[in-house]
């Protein structure tokens, strides 16, 4: 890899801010106190809601529920993926967003609230590829 990919005219879909250059943002959240989290149709219309408000590009879809409970899908992206495994007996769903490019990953954070009826969502946030771009290119 060259300096090159530093570059910010560049249309490789690698997010430049602050000096930085990375992958893509990569968003942990945990629904706490969420209500319809063993409802697959539910859970892939949530998917389906995020990658609309995130600005990005649907490839496809796919899920399993479990029996007596939980759901495990992930929804594959042109810019990465959203996935997440549910615990409904505690009302617990455990969600991935990961974007890169343009998309918004931090504007899913009010869809999951809605979809499952909770204020109760935590996140945190890691710049995937941070540093990687930079240290690669510089050796």
């Amino acid at each position: 890899m060259s300096a090159e990919v530093l570059r910010d005219d560049r249309d490789d879909h690698f997010i430049r801010e602050d000096g930085r250059v990375f992958a893509g943002r990569h968003l942990i959240i945990e629904v706490v106190n969420g209500h319809g989290l063993d409802d697959e149709a539910r859970i892939q219309r949530a998917f389906r809601d995020c990658v609309s408000e995130c600005g990005a590009t649907l490839l496809h879809i796919h899920t399993h529920k479990f029996s007596p409970q939980g759901v495990s899908g992930v929804a594959v992206l042109a810019e990465s993926h959203i996935s997440v495994h549910t615990w409904p007996e505690i009302g617990y769903g455990a969600f991935d967003v990961f974007m890169c490019g343009d998309a918004d990953p931090w504007r899913s954070v009010d869809v999951l609230k809605a979809a499952f009826a909770t204020d109760d969502v935590r996140v945190r946030s890691l710049r995937r590829g941070d540093g990687v771009v930079t240290d690669v290119a510089a050796a």
